[in-house]
């Protein structure tokens, strides 16, 4: 069997105080379940409003030998060492969450403005974005728009759109929405019924993968919703942690985001107090598990595979 992959990720600490850390980046080798922090996300500018809103970094993703780093309203681009390069921000971008790559364009989810808008990396131009409204209607109606004019979206976060993934096929998903929605040539069409607060959902296989955050497990869905198969996040003595005392719409243990696949497609998951861990089809329990922290605040959020 191959050994197990580097991993990047991201995490974000809800209901943090101002002057405290609120997120960073961490190499973590599962291999040899060892791990360093690469970026201490400390910004005083940050908003402090609410649990998560506009602390830590979220969404991952490479192209040219970059990282990308998306923040609440802007992504940053890094060189392999964790050096800053540049970075870019768009007012239709808000609350950003989880990111991707497809070929030669960046698509970033506006949760803010209930929105997909795509970035041109040959031109670092943004040139495109998708805007769900579901103001008026149970289900959402699409709006392509110019993210570098004027008649964008209104400030939304009816969808609470959370994951944006790409095979051709533009997906997009959010934790108020029970369908997984495919856009192609400018049409929306349901793809898969998910569950509602569903973290990272992707087609996979004749299904669904996804962050099944409300039932503190990973889920492989059919596409009518139904578990095919389920894999537990991990759970911690309440003694071991710290922060049990706030509610648990504050913060929580085995709250699960962040997700990737191995090439042999093992499923490695996050989940807080920050923890990654790896899943094998046939065992709903995790083969391998590595713990930044015990502070149930601390919350894994972007996790990819590292390709450097």
């Amino acid at each position: 069997m191959a050994s197990l992959p580097t991993v990047v990720a991201s995490s974000v600490i809800r209901s943090s105080q101002q002057g405290e850390s609120h997120g960073g980046v961490y190499l973590v080798d599962l291999e040899h379940r060892s791990w360093r922090q690469v970026i201490d996300w400390n910004d005083p500018a940050i908003s402090w409003e609410g649990r998560g809103w506009d602390r830590g970094l979220r969404g991952i993703a490479f192209h040219a030998g970059h990282v990308y780093l998306a923040a609440s309203d802007e992504v940053f681009v890094y060189a392999p060492d964790f050096r800053m390069v540049k970075s870019y921000r768009n007012p239709y971008l808000k609350h950003c969450h989880e990111i991707c790559v497809h070929e030669d364009r960046l698509y970033l989810t506006s949760t803010g403005f209930d929105s997909v808008l795509e970035f041109d990396l040959r031109v670092e131009r943004f040139v495109k974005g998708y805007f769900l409204d579901r103001r008026t209607t149970p289900q959402p109606q699409l709006r392509v728009f110019d993210p570098a004019g004027a008649d964008g979206p209104p400030p939304s976060m009816e969808c609470h759109i959370n994951n944006v993934s790409r095979d051709g096929t533009l997906y997009v998903s959010g934790t108020k929405m029970d369908t997984l929605w495919a856009i192609t040539d400018s049409q929306l069409e349901a793809y898969a019924a998910i569950p509602f607060t569903t973290h990272n959902a992707r087609p996979y296989r004749q299904g669904v993968l996804c962050q099944d955050s409300g039932n503190d497990r990973v889920a492989y869905l059919d596409r009518r919703g139904a578990v095919i198969e389920a894999f537990l996040l991990v759970q911690y003595p309440q003694e071991s942690l710290t922060w049990t005392h706030l509610t648990a719409d504050r913060a929580r243990q085995a709250f699960g985001r962040g997700l990737c696949l191995t090439d042999d497609q093992r499923i490695i998951a996050g989940s807080s107090p920050s923890t990654i861990s790896v899943y094998e089809f046939g065992n709903p329990r995790p083969v391998a598990s590595v713990q930044l922290t015990n502070d149930i605040r601390n919350a894994i959020h972007g996790l990819e595979i590292w390709p450097y």
